[in-house]
């Protein structure tokens, strides 16, 4: 019995000291480039000071941003949306979860080098959208808003360009790797996401029109496996996140981007 005793004991002081060795490592956080990962990099800073090391990984390929958080590499992304992540589960037979609410938009927009407002863009005039179908569907859906267009009714994120019943259509035109400033002025507009502007120089006050619908199914979020959702240290960098001068971050650095979901 004695035996059994000491040898719990030692196992509770392995487990010990396991689970101090997890909470000194640096939480580990892939975002992609651009506004999201300067985002990360300040609130990665605000956790600094408050004594917390939290290492921000960025990646350019959005795939790779999820496989690296399934592998186990990091311990959690910030990028995605949920209306993103349920795709990405199902076509990448992930199982990754949104782990708090807190986050941030960002919208796409409509851009032109020609013309300086929406009552410049006539019948039969070009429009650029992305060529990757969810952002291809929020741009076609901008545009029925601004009652540019009309879509078939119903059909959500998964309208396409084929759902487009007006006799002109909107071009189809690749914009994912990055907004084609030069598309916007060999055509008549371009719809970028916000996300891909920044980082090319563009500037979103510049936007015809800019998406500005909060959609809890657009709002970007930390993404984790389910067993690292609790895990304490990411508790603890959301709740740095989740601060009012990460709020005032978003409103003062990143035009056009809205937050989502913050207490304060």
């Amino acid at each position: 019995m004695k035996t059994l005793l000491r040898l719990a004991q030692a196992a509770g002081v392995l487990l010990a000291l396991t689970a101090n060795a997890v909470a000194d490592e640096p939480l580990k956080i892939a975002t992609s480039a651009g506004p999201v990962g300067q985002l990360a990099a300040f609130a990665a800073k605000l956790a600094k000071d408050k004594g917390q090391d939290v290492k921000i990984v960025e990646l350019s390929d959005w795939v790779a941003l999820n496989e690296v958080v399934n592998s186990g590499d990091v311990d959690a992304n910030l990028f995605q949306h949920a209306t993103y992540l349920a795709i990405q589960n199902k076509q990448r037979g992930f199982n990754l979860v949104q782990v708090d609410k807190v986050g941030v938009i960002a919208p796409v927009g409509l851009f032109s080098k020609k013309i300086k407002s929406l009552d410049e863009i006539k019948p039969g005039d070009s429009v650029a959208i992305p060529n990757e179908p969810l952002n291809g569907a929020r741009g076609l859906i901008l545009l029925e808003r601004a009652g540019l267009i009309k879509l078939t009714p119903g059909k959500g994120f998964s309208v396409s360009r084929f759902d487009h019943r007006e006799p002109q259509e909107p071009e189809d035109r690749r914009t994912r790797s990055g907004p084609d400033l030069s598309l916007a002025r060999r055509r008549h507009a371009a719809l970028v996401n916000i996300t891909y502007l920044i980082p090319a120089g563009g500037d979103p006050k510049s936007a015809l029109l800019i998406d500005r619908t909060v959609d809890d199914g657009l709002v970007l979020r930390f993404t984790a496996r389910p067993d690292k959702k609790d895990d304490p240290r990411l508790k603890a960098f959301i709740q740095v996140f989740n601060s009012p001068e990460v709020k005032k971050f978003i409103e003062n650095k990143l035009p056009a981007f809205i937050p989502a979901g913050f207490s304060s």
